[in-house]
């Protein structure tokens, strides 16, 4: 399987169209055809489902569009670090970030060297923990800010010195907004918007077994689209605070709970990992503040 071909491939499943694609790829629409022909053959697969205006991928069609994505990024971040070897000035540098107001001690960083090496780019992956360190895992990316402890026989880290506060985010007009903190009881007949990842860990921790009793009417990896759920009375939602607005013209407020619970903040990446000069720049930059 040739990467050319990958791309190919990945050109027709955006177009839907085997002749609009071959316009983007400036090549004729019968080699096109015929490449995806002998990648067809070459699988023992059917790839699409042709009609007289358009092609459809099937099942197995949309597993190797998932495969070559994963396969052209590391591909295209391979070429990218070698071209880079022989020129520290310049770069990228491929972060993973969960979601969190924590994470401005780790942009500062990145400022400082910005000031020194202002042709490396930085590339910012934003999703949940768990999608964060499988984009890690694949190579994919050369560093993750995540929430949660770190698993060491996996990663190197270095703590962040932010942590991130849980509580309340509710409507202002709500009952509960006239109380200073939340409470356990508070929270056993709402129905309530709980985090995916923390629903594991930092959730269990804090209820107990009064975790089986709640109300869970919905649950998210990303915070900001919970914010619309509130408005509309979906629920409340337990979350960190800073990252829905809450201020004094929101319609929305936020409550700590008590006891106060927060999340820890690391910087993790693989184990004998071999950086970039780029991202070694970073790396050393990284320790020097947070080591």
């Amino acid at each position: 399987m040739e990467i050319r071909v990958l791309r190919y491939f990945l050109e027709v499943a955006r177009e839907e169209n085997v002749t609009h694609a071959a316009q983007r790829l400036h090549i004729s629409q019968p080699t096109l055809s015929r490449q995806i022909k002998e990648l067809e053959e070459e699988l023992g697969k059917k790839l699409f489902t042709r009609s007289n205006y358009s092609v459809k991928l099937t099942e197995e069609g949309m597993l190797l569009r998932k495969r070559a994505e994963d396969l052209l990024d590391m591909a295209d971040k391979t070429l990218a670090e070698f071209r880079a070897m022989d020129e520290v000035n310049g770069g990228d540098i491929h972060i993973g970030c969960a979601e969190s107001n924590g994470i401005t001690p780790f942009v500062q960083v990145i400022q400082s060297l910005q000031k020194e090496y202002p042709r490396i780019r930085y590339h910012f992956y934003s999703s949940g923990t768990e999608t964060v360190n499988e984009r890690l895992d694949r190579g994919l990316l050369d560093f993750a800010i995540i929430v949660q402890e770190v698993d060491p026989s996996k990663y190197n880290s270095l703590r962040i010195p932010a942590s991130d506060q849980w509580g309340l985010i509710m409507r202002k007009d709500s009952p509960l907004a006239q109380h200073s903190c939340i409470h356990l009881h508070d929270l056993m007949d709402i129905p309530l918007i709980l985090s995916r990842q923390a629903m594991g860990e930092e959730m269990p921790r804090w209820f107990g077994e009064t975790q089986d009793k709640l109300h869970v009417v919905a649950t998210y990896d990303l915070l900001f689209n919970t914010s619309v759920m509130v408005r509309e009375g979906v629920g409340y939602v337990l979350g960190f605070d800073g990252l829905v607005y809450t201020g004094l013209d929101s319609d929305l407020c936020f409550r700590p709970l008590e006891p106060a619970l927060e999340s820890p903040m690391y910087i993790i990446w693989k184990k004998y990992q071999v950086f970039s000069p780029a991202a070694s720049l970073l790396l050393k930059k990284l320790k020097r503040n947070f080591g």
